[in-house]
C-alpha cells in the first residue's frame, strides 16, 4: 500500500486529489493538510510513503515543508504540485530535495504514475513541467550554454551509464532501467549511485533534467 500525505490550501483541490487517489488500488491517503506546518507534522505522525505537496499556502509553503521533510524524514519522498505560473519555484524545490513534479491541470494519469514511480526510487516530471524547468533554465542561463554544459558533463560516463541516465530521465524506477537493460536492480542502484556523484546533483530529478538538456532523452 502506497500511504499519501496531501497538502493544498484549496479544499476543492484535496477533495479532488483525493477522489483520484481514492479510486486506484493500492494507494491510501492516511493525512490531508491546508498549510506546510501542517504536512509536516502529518509526516511525522504517519509517516507515509509519499508527502504531496502543493507550492503556494499560506505560512509554512510546499518548498519550505520539501526542505523540512527531506531533511527529517528521509524515508518519505515529496511530489510537488504545480502549475505552469509556478516555474520559478521549481529550482528551489529541486535543490530542496523534491522526487517528482506533477502538473496540477495535468492528466490525472500523470499523477498516479509520478506517485508510484517516486515511491519505487524513481523521478518523475510529467512531460509539460520537464519542458518548462529547461526553459526556465535556458532562460537564466543560455539555451546553448547549458546544452553544451550537460553534454559535457554526461560524457564523463560510461556507455552503460548513459543509457541508465537516459531511463532516469524518462522517470524509469531501478526495477524497470534493470528490466529493459536486462541486467541485475542491484548493478542498477551501483549505476545510479556512480550517476549523481559523476555529475555532481542531488538526486535523481536533477540528474534527468541534465539527462533531457544533454538530449538523452
Amino acid at each position: 500500500m502506497l500511504r499519501v500525505v496531501l497538502a493544498d490550501d484549496e479544499a476543492m483541490m484535496r477533495a479532488g486529489i483525493r477522489a483520484i487517489l481514492s479510486a486506484v488500488p493500492g494507494i491510501e491517503v492516511v493525512g490531508e493538510a491546508e498549510d506546510g506546518a501542517a504536512a509536516v507534522a502529518l509526516v511525522a505522525e504517519h509517516r507515509p510513503d509519499i508527502a504531496l505537496l502543493d507550492v503556494q499556502m499560506p505560512g509554512t509553503d510546499g518548498l519550505a515543508a520539501t526542505e523540512a521533510i527531506t531533511a527529517r524524514y528521509p524515508g518519505t519522498a515529496v511530489v510537488i504540485l504545480t502549475t505552469f505560473s509556478e516555474d520559478a519555484y521549481i529550482a528551489r524545490a529541486l535543490s530542496g530535495g523534491a522526487g517528482g513534479f506533477v502538473l496540477k491541470s495535468g492528466d490525472p494519469r500523470q499523477l498516479v504514475d509520478g506517485l508510484r514511480a517516486v515511491a519505487d526510487g524513481g523521478a518523475y516530471l510529467s512531460p509539460e513541467v520537464a519542458r518548462r524547468v529547461i526553459d526556465e533554465l535556458d532562460a537564466s542561463g543560455g539555451r546553448l550554454s547549458r546544452a553544451s554544459e550537460a553534454r559535457e558533463r554526461v560524457g564523463q560516463l560510461t556507455e552503460r551509464e548513459r543509457e541508465v541516465l537516459a531511463l532516469v530521465g524518462e522517470g524509469c524506477p531501478n526495477d524497470e532501467i534493470a528490466r529493459r537493460l536486462a541486467i541485475a536492480s542491484g548493478t542498477v542502484k551501483v549505476h545510479v549511485g556512480s550517476i549523481l556523484t559523476r555529475l555532481d546533483v542531488r538526486n535523481r530529478v536533477q540528474a534527468a533534467i541534465l539527462a533531457y538538456e544533454a538530449g538523452l532523452v
